[in-house]
């Protein structure tokens, strides 16, 4: 009877999954691919990860090819796919300003890409690998340097908009975040994206709402794109106060050790979050990431129990800043000096994950070996001049002879 209800459970387990797959492929099948290939409008801040969905396909295809353009018509044309559409990729392990073919994965038909930079802007069409497009996408990375910042509690307000002959510009703003931190006072975070309308945006461009597309869009015209540049998104800052969810406390192990050691001696300092431990050579650049947070995530930070709250440290505040939190919830420390060893506590989505204990050392003396950078340009270096020197040596001494030949030589 066990061996006959885990059969059942098993075959029961495979009617679901073909009922999963029947119902992505109805899916397809309920959303016919237009006549006319048309391109949905979508913005995005620098250093998010997007996704893009290939919404319509022919029944007989069983994989999809992304293609990207930077501009219509452009021969030059990146192709995102291995040809099976099945490419993987751990965001974890991308660093900011890699190259897209090493940012981008294709799950399902979508494609996802990570920590996008504002080059990513452009054409993403949905297609074979014979050169039928099916969907296709209008991309509008927006920059974060120069963005514009206000803070609510000092009474400054977002930028107005701003209305010209043909077209208005204006900001249209996601929601709050969730407060940063939690028990004590934090802060939300509201990124505003740049947006215009007009009746002149060219039509083969599907927007959401009826003459309005981001101001990085392709269907604007030229004409208007000068005096659009130098709107800015933005971001509106704000304090907050919201209540600790009560955690688990530590097993009764743990608790009975400690208790045990406490009698003995000293109790034992425990941390409420995991704490990696990093050194830092004095006077060298650290740029410190909270695991697991992305640039749209309410990310905060604290030194031991000093809050780094962005009023004061957020880039641009100051113009000269040594520590500073990026628009992509990284910690900055320029210059890393002795004052600056502690712990450092990462808050995500209003909870403490993490900690890095900092310490700061004198460079000290070490035996160079040939996987050292530095080794190996010295090298290089030595060599390159060894080169040059011989042939120099040879030239001359070639030059010589020829002299001494000719001259030597009597006329006839």
């Amino acid at each position: 009877m066990r061996l006959l209800g885990i059969a059942f459970l098993l075959g029961g387990a495979g009617v679901l999954h073909a009922f999963a797959v029947m119902e992505k492929e109805d899916v397809f099948k309920k959303t016919p691919c237009p006549a006319f290939l048309m391109f949905d409008n979508a913005a995005y801040l620098a250093d998010m990860s997007f996704e893009l969905p290939c919404n319509c396909k022919p029944e007989k295809v069983s994989s999809v090819v992304w293609y990207f353009q930077k501009s219509m018509g452009s021969r030059q044309t990146k192709v995102l796919t291995d040809f099976d559409g099945t490419i993987f990729l751990d965001s974890g392990h991308i660093r900011v300003g890699s190259d897209m073919l090493k940012r981008f994965s294709i799950r399902m038909f979508s494609l996802i890409v990570f920590r996008a930079q504002v080059e990513d802007s452009g054409h993403y069409l949905c297609g074979t690998k014979q050169g039928d497009f099916f969907y296709g996408y209008d991309v509008d990375v927006q920059p974060t340097k120069g963005i514009t910042v206000a803070f609510e509690d000092r009474s400054q307000h977002p930028q107005k908009d701003q209305k010209e002959e043909h077209f208005s510009m204006f900001t249209t703003f996601w929601d709050w975040t969730k407060c940063d931190r939690c028990g004590v006072r934090g802060e939300q975070r509201r990124i505003g994206l740049c947006y215009v309308k007009s009746a002149y945006l060219y039509p083969r461009y599907r927007t959401v709402t009826t003459d309005m597309v981001s101001c990085g869009s392709k269907s604007v015209p030229r004409r208007f794109q000068g005096t659009i540049r130098l709107r800015k998104p933005e971001v509106v800052i704000r304090s907050c106060l919201t209540p600790c969810v009560q955690r688990k406390g530590p097993e009764e192990g743990v608790v009975s050790i400690s208790n045990l050691i406490a009698e003995v001696g000293q109790k034992p300092w425990l941390p409420q979050v995991p704490i990696q431990f990093h050194k830092q050579q004095l006077g060298s650049g650290l740029i410190i990431a909270c695991p697991g947070a992305r640039p749209e995530h309410a990310v905060a930070w604290d030194k031991d129990s000093t809050r780094l709250y962005r009023t004061r440290f957020l880039t641009g505040v100051n113009k000269s800043m040594r520590v500073f939190i990026d628009h992509g919830n990284h910690l900055h420390i320029r210059f890393t000096q002795l004052d600056d060893r502690g712990i450092y506590y990462c808050w995500r989505e209003g909870q403490m994950v993490a900690g890095f204990r900092l310490s700061v050392g004198f460079r000290g003396e070490r035996k160079r070996t040939l996987a050292d950078p530095e080794t190996r340009y010295a090298i290089k270096a030595i060599l390159t001049s060894y080169v040059l020197i011989t042939l120099v040596f040879i030239s001359i001494h070639v030059g010589r002879c020829c002299f001494h030949v000719f001259r030597c030589t009597p006329m006839r």
